[in-house]
């Protein structure tokens, strides 16, 4: 009997023994930590005046670290040289600030983190943190306030940084390009709105600018910019500002050319083509002749020219209005192109496309007698033929009909290049339309519109899909639309030009205005449906 009770009192013992075995290996969980970080003492004190030091620390109640500094930190007034901020990585119970510029005297600074500051362990935020000192009496306490808006986006940019510029004796418009701003602050990444806090009592230039390379200055090229017109007087300006950033037209500038083929030379250049002029300075081959063929997607210039040039070097001339640019240029031998002729349309084309060939070296004749179109049915199909010479493309107008297939048949001969070369081979190349049904179609009712306008149909990312353009026709119709989702953007055609013109700075010029709809439904096969689009009257 005393056995057996002592065989259960030691399978009880190894059973509480699993089970505490069990229960030691299983999480007892908790609450995840949501707080952020606390500070209990920065030094100096944050809002300190008479400010001599060169080092500030703040102190937490946890180990913090720092993230995404280079986007989230913003000091204003800006410095010439960065401040070093550690912990750099690593976590800390402090943060150290060490100035390594020259303050300025009398000035209040701002060190705006943003949600930099994150606990070690949840990356909790600290939510915009500020740290302000002046070098001076008192810390100025006048505020700038407004919000961002987009020329063309529905959305304006993130991290939109907004300056004042103080208007003093000093001030021209193109400060912007060269100097740092006397007060800076950052939408950052989550608002459209705007605050510029801890300024003086003055008269100032508000300017917007998505910074591409957060230098502060104005890069026509990269940077899109906004700017209140005229300027503004702190305090008694104490509505809410609008800026509106648009991206300038880049100002005309030619690159460096360089040999790209046995006769071809690229010319790149920045800003608009259109009245650009190339002329050899030195004398030139007997017979000399040239063709210009731009390139579709970057901003270069095909020089095609013959006959070769005797000689080694050359100098050629740029001119485009009122400039002008002179390049030494050393020909090399590179091995000729053969001609080879491409269709740019391929399987399915729209309603209203033409069908389109493009050739790698200039094209100077078509014999429309070698081309035969047919259709699946084998049905002769009339066609008109345009050449664009500046794209070297020749397009092929169609009177298309629905679910159709068009069969193109090119002989050889059809096609001779800018060096008397042709097509050795028979061309064949094939497309084909939708049903109708396979589309949508939208009408638009311009109610208490003011003329011209420009009706657009845009994707996701602002660009243009499909357009219309209205002097005094209260409804536009856009038919044969492929199925997807689309915002409806209105362009004021203030100029009457029949496209969206940006603004510029320095001339003073807001671009032109425009207006979207209220969201619209998804364009669907085979339904059609409109839209009122009601001005303000």
């Amino acid at each position: 009997m005393r056995l057996h009770l002592m065989r259960i009192l030691s399978l009880i013992l190894i059973a509480i023994s699993i089970i505490s075995c069990a229960n030691r290996g299983t999480p007892t969980g908790g609450e995840k930590d949501t707080e952020p970080p606390v500070i209990t003492q920065s030094n100096p004190k944050n809002y300190s005046t008479n400010f001599k030091g060169k080092t500030i620390k703040i102190h937490f109640d946890e180990y913090v670290k720092i993230k995404d500094l280079r986007k989230q930190l913003i000091i204003s007034p800006p410095m010439d040289l960065d401040p070093i901020v550690t912990p750099a990585s690593g976590a800390s119970k402090y943060i150290s600030i060490t100035i390594q510029d020259t303050l300025q005297d009398n000035t209040t600074y701002a060190f705006n983190f943003g949600e930099s500051i994150v606990d070690n362990n949840e990356e909790n935020p600290y939510p915009y943190y500020r740290y302000v000192f002046s070098t001076g009496n008192t810390i100025d306490s006048l505020s700038v306030k407004g919000h961002i808006e987009d020329a063309l986006l529905k959305e304006p940019d993130t991290f939109v940084s907004v300056m004042l510029y103080e208007a003093d004796s000093t001030y021209t418009d193109s400060i912007v390009y060269k100097q740092k701003p006397r007060y800076i602050t950052n939408t950052l990444d989550s608002v459209t709105t705007f605050n510029i806090e801890n300024i003086k009592a003055g008269t100032y230039k508000l300017i917007a600018l998505k910074d591409q390379n957060s230098n502060y200055k104005f890069d026509q090229k990269n940077d899109k910019i906004g700017f209140k017109e005229g300027f503004i007087t702190v305090p008694a300006d104490s509505t809410s500002h609008k800026l509106t950033l648009f991206k300038e037209n880049v100002n005309f500038k030619a690159l460096k050319p360089k040999q790209d083929g046995e006769t071809r030379i690229i010319f790149p250049y920045e800003g608009d083509y259109e009245n650009m002029r190339i002329e050899v300075l030195s004398d030139k081959p007997e017979g000399y002749k040239t063709r210009i063929v731009k390139d579709k997607k970057t901003d270069t210039l095909y020089y095609w020219y013959k006959p070769k040039f005797e000689i080694d070097t050359t100098f050629f001339v740029v001119t485009n209005e009122k400039y002008v640019d002179t390049f030494k240029h050393r020909f090399r031998t590179i091995k000729a192109d053969s001609l080879k002729i491409t269709a740019l349309t391929k399987g399915t084309i729209n309603y209203d496309d033409d069908f389109a060939i493009e050739a790698n070296i200039p094209l100077t004749q078509i014999d429309t007698t070698k081309i035969k179109l047919t259709t699946n049915d084998s049905l002769s199909v009339p066609y008109k033929v345009k050449y664009d010479s500046i794209f070297n493309t020749y397009l092929f107008a169609i009177n298309k009909q629905e679910g159709q297939k068009y069969d193109f048949t090119m002989l050889p001969g059809t096609f001779t290049d800018f060096y008397d070369n042709t097509n050795k081979d028979t061309l064949n190349y094939s497309v084909k339309t939708k049903m109708k049904s396979e589309y949508g179609n939208i009408r638009v009712n311009l109610k208490n519109a003011e003329f011209p306008l420009i009706v657009q149909l845009v994707d996701n990312k602002g660009e243009v899909m499909y357009e219309q353009y209205t002097t005094d026709a209260p409804a536009v119709d856009f038919t044969n639309l492929a199925p997807n989702q689309y915002a409806l953007r209105i362009v004021f055609d203030t100029n009457g030009n029949g496209k969206y013109d940006t603004g510029n700075f320095l001339l003073g010029i807001q671009p032109e205005r425009v207006s979207y709809s209220e969201p619209i439904d998804p364009v669907r096969s085979n339904f059609d449906f409109v839209i009122d689009f009601k001005f303000q009257e």
